[in-house]
């Protein structure tokens, strides 16, 4: 009997640390215990505290297991139901076919992605314009296609990266055995220290390209997926959006180009790394030996990668079809003209995206545990409670804190819903409605950024593949967003209060 109770607690949560497995038991035996002694609201904000827990420790345990576990006691004990679950799913159901296809797509494109930011990286041998360059782009890219697409793309780059110095250098300091030697010492020394800074160097594009997609995703109707709900409830069109938000986000957006540059000069929390010299030789080597090994195949198949990113800038740009689908048509066109026609070389392409993917569908259940809750309601009726005059910035903070606590395409589906409901039974004026819109829209995007779980691109890169081999873990990602999170936060602030 001792065997096989030993031999189930080995399998709960896999190589997890002891006291990580006997924390998430203690999460599951004490709720139920909240639940009947507090009620479901104390319980309902304990339950988004231990998932947020779950996500802090990404790199000790996948969350989608802890995570999962803890919405399915939600269930079981009636905090929220299955149907609110499907709900909260379907009406996401854009972001989860973009991160099916998306994903996928891009990961057809790495060839072609790798080739070019290779030319860049090697190029510009200035870390500051680089950095500079890494969060502009995000920010243009993002405003016209979709955050978590460039983020892929951004992710891509930096394994792809990785990838090419962790196979060449090793096999030239270990060997092709793979064997430490006596004779080696210093060379392996020196190996392992210019990989711990080139990963800290990856970590800050990383970091500038993720940021980079919330400066520009807060600035279009396509950006991020809450802003097109808002851009719905209101009947703004594309460029009566971007107009609309221009008071808060071109100010932010300025702001935070500069802060990329300051942040790289100071060296602040881990900023202002350089490439090692070793490192960019040996990038060059590849580079180089690459060139020289390219066939014709070799030479179409970029030609093909390339037609499709113009297909996929153009079908995003004109929003010929949902975001996901675009992503289908992606993988189509270059799985079909590059001679991928197995089932199990696209399977490879779909491991990125489907835990994530899965852990998404959980985060669904926990914002459905809010809503069933209604853990946000007493915050909404405080803020229109007050004066007219200081309800945008109140709403802006509020949306906020709560975004980066939870997740802010619900917080902004929430309130954007509230708030239209006030305005239809004549509790607020349409240009009060519109001023408090904008305060959602950047509240929910701007100062999210302050945790992982705030925005959904910055969820994946948490939990993407990256993430383990660059040392990126959920509290590095909250240090080295925080600089970020308080300017451009109060910046936003000042711009909402001040400029509408």
């Amino acid at each position: 009997m001792n065997d096989v109770t030993s031999a189930f607690w080995h399998n709960f949560l896999g190589h997890a640390p002891r006291w990580y497995k006997l924390t998430i038991i203690g999460f599951l035996v004490a709720n139920p215990i909240l639940l009947f002694v507090f009620g479901p609201v104390i319980a309902g904000w304990v339950l988004v505290l231990e998932f947020i827990f779950t996500l802090a420790m990404a790199l000790t345990c996948y969350p989608l297991q802890p995570g999962g576990l803890l919405a399915l006691e939600a269930v079981v004990f009636g905090m929220t139901t299955a149907d609110a679950i499907r709900m909260e799913v379907f009406n996401n159901f854009p972001v989860i076919l973009l991160l099916m296809f998306m994903v996928a797509g891009i990961f057809f494109m790495k060839e072609l992605l790798l080739f070019t930011f290779t030319k860049i990286l090697l190029g510009i041998r200035s870390k500051t314009l680089l950095a500079f360059l890494f969060t502009s782009v995000a920010a243009v890219l993002s405003a016209f296609l979709d955050a978590l697409t460039v983020i892929a793309v951004v992710i891509s780059v930096a394994a792809g990266f990785y990838a090419v110095y962790e196979k060449v250098a090793s096999s030239e300091v270990f060997g092709d055995d793979g064997f430490d030697r006596d004779d080696n010492r210093e060379s392996v020394v020196r190996h392992r220290q210019d990989l711990e800074q080139f990963r800290a160097f990856l970590r800050t594009l990383l970091m500038h390209g993720a940021v980079g997609t919330a400066l520009g995703g807060v600035c279009t109707t396509v950006g991020e997926p809450q802003n097109l709900l808002i851009a719905h409830r209101l009947e703004w069109t594309f460029l009566e959006f971007f107009q609309r938000m221009s008071p808060v986000t071109m100010p932010v957006l300025g702001v935070g180009l500069i802060c990329c540059v300051l942040w790289e000069k100071l060296k602040l929390v881990g900023y202002g790394v350089q490439m090692p010299s070793a490192v960019r030789e040996v990038l060059r080597r590849y580079e180089d030996a690459e060139t020289a090994a390219r066939t014709h195949r070799d030479a179409a198949r970029l030609c093909i990668q390339g037609i499709a990113g113009l297909l996929l800038v153009a079908a995003l740009a004109f929003h010929v079809a949902e975001v996901g689908l675009i992503g289908l048509m992606v993988i189509v066109v270059q799985t079909a003209f590059n001679g991928v026609i197995r089932e199990h070389q696209l399977g490879k392409a779909f491991e990125e995206a489907l835990p994530f993917t899965s852990l998404l569908v959980v985060f669904f259940a926990i914002v459905a545990v809010i809503e069933s809750q209604h853990l946000f309601a007493p915050v909404l009726q405080y803020v229109l409670s007050l004066d007219e005059a200081v309800q945008p910035g109140m709403f802006y903070i509020a949306n906020g804190v709560l975004s980066a606590i939870s997740d802010n395409v619900f917080v902004a589906t929430v309130y954007i819903n509230q708030v239209h409901d006030a305005f239809v039974t004549g509790r607020i004026s349409r240009e009060h409605f519109d001023l408090l819109a904008v305060a959602i829209n950047t509240g929910t995007n701007i100062p999210s950024i302050a945790t992982p779980n705030g925005q959904a691109a910055f969820l994946f890169l948490l939990t993407s593949s990256v993430a383990p081999l660059v040392r990126l873990s959920y509290m590095r990602m909250v240090i080295m967003a925080l600089p970020y999170t308080i300017v451009l936060g109060l910046t936003g602030w000042l711009a909402v209060h001040f400029l509408l």
